[in-house]
């Protein structure tokens, strides 16, 4: 597999084919953001409109895009919305909770929805602490291993930061464990809202660690 999942701001985005669904991961913005666009058959679904909106605009080419899911509020993630969703016609989803805090959301989403990109189904799981309503999307590929974007809620080494508020730490790792981990086997695959990808399997050891360290 030449996917990695390593991609730097104004570099060459990462390509990964998976057959039914094309997933493509480029970096943008200050923060070194993660945006995914989503390929199935005629349609395109980008998670997370963060920044640089031309090279999002580019790199749904002509196809253009039917849908853009925001992972949570945070402003990191949507600068780049409005002017994509101009460009492009998209409809803009985000999680009811958090969609207060993102400027253009055209339909609210609940956990246990269902978004569709073509002929690929995305299921959504709502995980409380990183925000109110951040979101991980999960595509079950029926020829291979589960495909998890987590947004900033889980990262390859831990949850996402809940400034040492114990009772938001509390709720994200316990979604965090139970949504994911104790559902999902080891060989699946995770793209998070920045940096590398990672395995729940390679991050499952770490589990006790995580939550003595409590943030």
């Amino acid at each position: 597999m030449s996917y990695t999942g390593e991609v730097t701001r104004g570099g060459t985005p990462d390509v990964r084919d998976l057959g039914g669904l094309t997933i493509t991961k480029v970096s943008v913005g200050p923060m070194d953001n993660n945006a995914y666009l989503l390929r199935s058959g005629d349609q395109q679904l980008l998670i997370d409109a963060a920044n640089d909106a031309p090279t999002l605009i580019g790199l749904a080419g002509d196809t253009g895009l039917a849908t853009i899911v925001t992972t949570h509020g945070h402003g990191d993630h949507w600068q780049a919305l409005e002017e994509v969703v101009a460009a492009t016609g998209a409809e803009s989803l985000a999680h009811i909770e958090d969609a207060a805090d993102i400027p253009l959301v055209n339909r609210d989403l609940r956990g246990g929805e269902h978004i569709t990109v073509g002929e690929a189904t995305l299921e959504v799981i709502h995980l409380v602490g990183h925000t109110p309503g951040s979101i991980a999307l999960l595509y079950q590929d029926p020829a291979g291993p589960a495909h998890l974007w987590t947004g900033d809620s889980l990262f390859p080494g831990g949850v996402g930061n809940t400034h040492k508020n114990k009772a938001h730490f509390e709720s994200l790792i316990t979604d965090v464990e139970t949504k994911l981990f104790d559902r999902l086997p080891d060989d699946t695959w995770f793209y998070p809202g920045h940096g590398k990808d990672s395995t729940l399997g390679a991050e499952r050891p770490h589990l006790p660690e995580w939550r003595s360290r409590g943030w």
